[in-house]
């Protein structure tokens, strides 16, 4: 799998993220970081609305792909859908609240099966490259890992998905209303001796 782990957005490099397709260039959209409690509908739309639109800017086919549609449904039908895509582009928000629709939906399981696909490219921002990370615990400080918005889970996950080997962190000294907490989450990582990257907004990582 090729990666495009962005701090905020498509970054100041779209062009690198786009360059990773083939000739084939569908992209499922996944919003589900920002299902948190309290989030404001209005507001999600004109998110959605604009990372779409950011998307299609570049020439991808842009397809919406709500997690919940597939929470307690066979995972064969989340992998058929999937099937019909080049790649994804995982929303940011809430990370914790991202790996609960992952897990809920099979999509967790899904992805480190197509880690081994060198054709699949795996985009996103903040919480969407966050949750790729080995331990979700260095996040607590940014997002708000008791938000358990989908009833059908009650406890909280730690663990990412362990695809990539440091604990990604967005938004480092940056115009952004999470920076500071960044810095927390930073300072954690070196407490704990958990390996990091920091990126700032405008940067991304390509794998």
């Amino acid at each position: 799998m090729k990666y495009y782990l962005s701090s905020f957005k498509l970054g100041n490099t779209p062009e690198k993220y786009l360059n990773l397709f083939s000739d084939e260039q569908t992209v499922a959209y996944i919003p589900n970081a920002t299902d948190f409690t309290g989030a404001d509908p209005c507001r999600v739309k004109a998110h959605i609305n604009g990372d779409v639109e950011g998307l299609e800017s570049l020439g991808l086919n842009v397809k919406l792909l709500d997690l919940k549609d597939y929470f307690d449904q066979p995972q064969k039908d989340l992998e058929d859908r999937l099937s019909q895509f080049s790649g994804l582009w995982v929303s940011g928000g809430n990370v914790f609240v991202l790996r609960q629709a992952m897990k809920l939906s099979g999509l967790d399981k899904i992805l480190l099966e197509k880690s081994e696909d060198d054709d699949f490219v795996y985009g996103g921002y903040s919480a969407g490259c966050c949750v790729l990370s080995e331990s979700l615990k260095p996040y607590q400080v940014a997002s708000d890992a008791s938000d358990l918005p989908y009833p059908m889970q009650k406890e909280v996950i730690w663990g990412g998905l362990g695809l990539i080997d440091f604990a990604f962190m967005p938004h480092f000294q940056s115009d952004h209303s999470e920076s500071n907490k960044i810095n927390d989450e930073v300072e954690y990582c070196i407490s704990n001796k958990i390996a990091y990257r920091t990126v700032s907004d405008g940067d991304a990582i390509i794998k």
